[in-house]
């Protein structure tokens, strides 16, 4: 299961606690106050490695906690400095403040990391509170505790294609015949609840990322079915491929649905539509498709690529893996405007959940 969003909270470690301590020494009656410092708090690190895909292990564990300082002791021995929690996630993941919808970090680079919760300063120990009229104090200071904060993890481009289309279209079917990935398959709708992403590898080590969208409906701009689940995945991928059932198994018809979905993407985010695409004719296998097919290449304009295809059986999958790496070599890189993109999203959204809680609280009495 792929995962391109959680939140966690995170927690740096308490510094430790001087010590109040006393030079006990043979000859040395008077000797003074030795007590050391407190180690400080570990911090809590997220950092950004290539070979991280998904959010995953972090989805199962929601609590990340820093070690705790050491406390220091007697003869000016400092507490021993907690060790740090780090955190691996993948490349180009915005980091967020979950409370304040703070951007913090975009992690960019292989093995880029930031501190998102500072430890704790060890407290000092007596030997620092030495004065002229207080030449044996017995006072030392506590630890501080470390930060604490809920943090919102989001991956900024989940893959270069996502497969757009309508439940039982045929996407992971698909998915399933040109990579390695083996999500789940039914003939019934919504049989993908979750993005499932495929990678695939040629003979020149270069790879392309599919992701496997979960099925779009009418209305989904308006969270209908898997609604805003849909739209907030298929946003992050950088080119389109619009899977087509043109048999209409489900009593649809394909030049229809392919007008459906550029609706909704659309009418999600204006321009979302005129994104880069191709166009998979699938089910070619069953009766009455080479009839929708006319009929979808009459309605397209001239140079619109659609490729005929079933792939059940992988019969046109390999022209349209050479297709998309094509064109996803002709396009430019789009890192900086997908974080746009996606901080216009959560903006809005935070936005629009504050305006509905002060609606909700309107007139009540404290």
């Amino acid at each position: 299961m792929f995962i391109d969003t959680t939140t966690i909270k995170v927690i740096a470690g308490h510094g430790g606690s001087g010590s109040a301590s006393f030079r006990r020494e043979m000859f040395v009656p008077k000797g003074g106050p030795d007590g050391g410092d407190g180690g400080k708090g570990g911090d809590v690190v997220i950092y950004a490695d290539h070979g991280e895909s998904s959010l995953i292990d972090l989805r199962y564990q929601r609590t990340w906690k820093a070690e705790r300082g050491g406390d220091g002791s007697g003869r000016q021995k400092h507490g021993k400095n907690g060790a740090d929690c780090r955190i691996r996630v993948p490349m180009g993941t915005l980091i967020f403040d979950a409370d304040t919808n703070e951007l913090l970090c975009d992690l960019k680079a292989d093995q880029q990391e930031f501190i998102v919760a500072h430890g704790g300063k060890g407290g000092l120990g007596n030997v620092h509170f030495v004065s002229p009229t207080n030449r044996a104090p017995r006072n030392c200071q506590p630890g501080i505790a470390g930060e604490e904060r809920n943090i919102a993890l989001e991956i900024k481009t989940i893959a270069d294609v996502g497969l757009v289309g309508f439940p039982n279209a045929g996407k992971s079917t698909l998915l399933g015949a040109v990579s390695a990935a083996h999500p789940a398959t039914a003939p019934y709708p919504f049989t993908t609840l979750f993005a499932n992403v495929g990678i695939v590898d040629f003979p020149d080590y270069t790879r392309i990322t599919i992701a496997d969208i979960p099925g779009l409906i009418d209305g989904a701009h308006d969270n209908i079915g898997l609604g805003i689940s849909f739209l907030r995945h298929i946003e992050r991928c950088r080119m389109f491929c619009y899977v087509l059932d043109m048999a209409g198994v489900d009593g649809r018809d394909p030049v229809e649905d392919l007008a459906t979905l550029r609706k909704e993407l659309e009418l999600y985010d204006p321009g979302m539509s005129s994104r880069p695409f191709v166009i998979l004719a699938n089910k070619m296998d069953l009766p009455g498709a080479e009839e929708n097919l006319k009929r979808l290449k009459a309605s397209e304009p001239a140079g619109t690529q659609i490729l005929p295809g079933c792939a059940e059986l992988k019969e046109g999958t390999a022209e349209l893996i050479e297709v998309l790496r094509k064109r996803l070599a002709e396009l430019p890189a789009e890192e900086d405007e997908a974080a746009r993109r996606i901080l216009a999203h959560r903006h809005n959204g935070f936005k629009e959940a504050r305006e509905i809680n002060r609606d909700a609280f309107a007139g009540w009495d404290d």
